[in-house]
C-alpha cells in the first residue's frame, strides 16, 4: 500500500486536484494524494449501488477506518486507508473535517432536492470545504475559515459542472435561480480571499484554481459550456504555479 496507489486513483478520478498536487513539494504530495483519494472513495460510494443500505455500509467503512486511525490502531489493509493514516498522524490532520466529508454524502444517497440554499451550502462546506480544510491543515495552514470558504466555492463550481450527470441519475437537487445567487456569493468570497496568504499550503489552495472561471461562465450563460479548453486549463495552472499563487 503506497502513496503511489493514491496518486493513480486521483490521476484517474480527479485530474484537477492531481495537477494541483503535482505543483507541491514531494513530501506534501504524500499528504495531498491520500486525502484526495479518500475524497474520491467517499464520493463514489453513493453512486455505486441503487441500494441505500449498501451505500450507507460503504460510508460506514470509512467512518470505522477513521475511528481506528484516531485510536492509533493498525490501519486496515486498504490501498487508501494506510497512506491516509500515515498522513493524518504525520501532519495532525483534523479528523472532524474528514468525518464531515462522509456525512455530506448522505445527501447523495437520499437524492432529495435541497429545498433551501442554506442546505446546499452546508453540503458544500462539509464536502469540498472539509477537504480544503483538511488539505490546507496538512500543509501547515490551520486557519479554518478561509480554507472552508475557498473549498465551498470550489465545491459549488464542481457541483454546477456535475449537474447534468446528477440529473441523468434522477437527482434534480436545486432550482436554477438559487444556483445563480450562490455563484455570485462564491465569486464575492473568492475575491475577498485574494489577500489571504496560504503560505506553505498554497498548493492545496491551488486545487480551486478553476472555480472562479467556472462560476463566471455559469453566471454569463447558465446553459453554455462551463469548461475551458485544455490549453487554457493547463496554462492557467502553470502560471499560478510559476507565480507561487493559488
Amino acid at each position: 500500500m503506497s502513496v503511489q496507489a493514491c496518486a493513480e486513483i486521483v490521476h484517474a478520478g480527479d485530474p484537477d486536484r492531481f495537477a494541483a498536487a503535482m505543483t507541491a513539494p514531494v513530501p506534501d504530495r504524500e499528504i495531498l494524494f491520500p486525502l484526495y483519494a479518500f475524497n474520491l472513495e467517499v464520493a463514489k460510494a453513493p453512486w455505486m449501488t441503487q441500494e441505500p443500505i449498501i451505500a450507507q455500509m460503504r460510508l460506514q467503512f470509512w467512518r470505522d477506518a477513521l475511528d481506528e486511525i484516531e485510536a492509533g490502531a493498525t490501519p486496515r489493509a486498504h490501498e487508501v486507508v494506510q497512506p491516509l493514516s500515515e498522513a493524518i498522524h504525520r501532519r495532525d490532520i483534523p479528523l472532524g473535517a474528514l468525518r464531515g466529508m462522509i456525512d455530506a454524502r448522505l445527501a447523495d444517497i437520499s437524492r432529495e432536492p435541497f429545498t433551501d440554499v442554506s442546505l446546499l451550502w452546508t453540503y458544500l462546506e462539509k464536502g469540498a470545504g472539509g477537504l480544503m480544510v483538511a488539505s490546507c491543515a496538512g500543509l501547515g495552514f490551520d486557519t479554518r475559515d478561509p480554507a472552508l470558504t475557498l473549498g465551498r466555492a470550489q465545491g459549488l463550481a464542481n457541483f454546477i459542472t456535475a449537474l447534468p450527470d446528477m440529473k441523468a441519475h434522477g437527482w434534480s437537487p436545486v432550482a436554477p435561480e438559487g444556483l445563480s445567487r450562490m455563484a455570485q456569493t462564491a465569486l464575492t468570497d473568492i475575491a475577498a480571499l485574494k489577500g489571504v496568504d496560504f503560505a506553505t499550503a498554497t498548493p492545496a489552495a491551488r486545487a480551486a484554481w478553476r472555480a472562479r472561471g467556472t462560476l463566471t461562465r455559469f453566471l454569463r450563460d447558465p446553459e453554455g459550456p462551463l469548461v475551458e479548453s485544455e490549453f487554457a486549463r493547463r496554462s492557467s495552472l502553470a502560471w499560478k504555479a510559476l507565480r507561487g499563487t493559488w
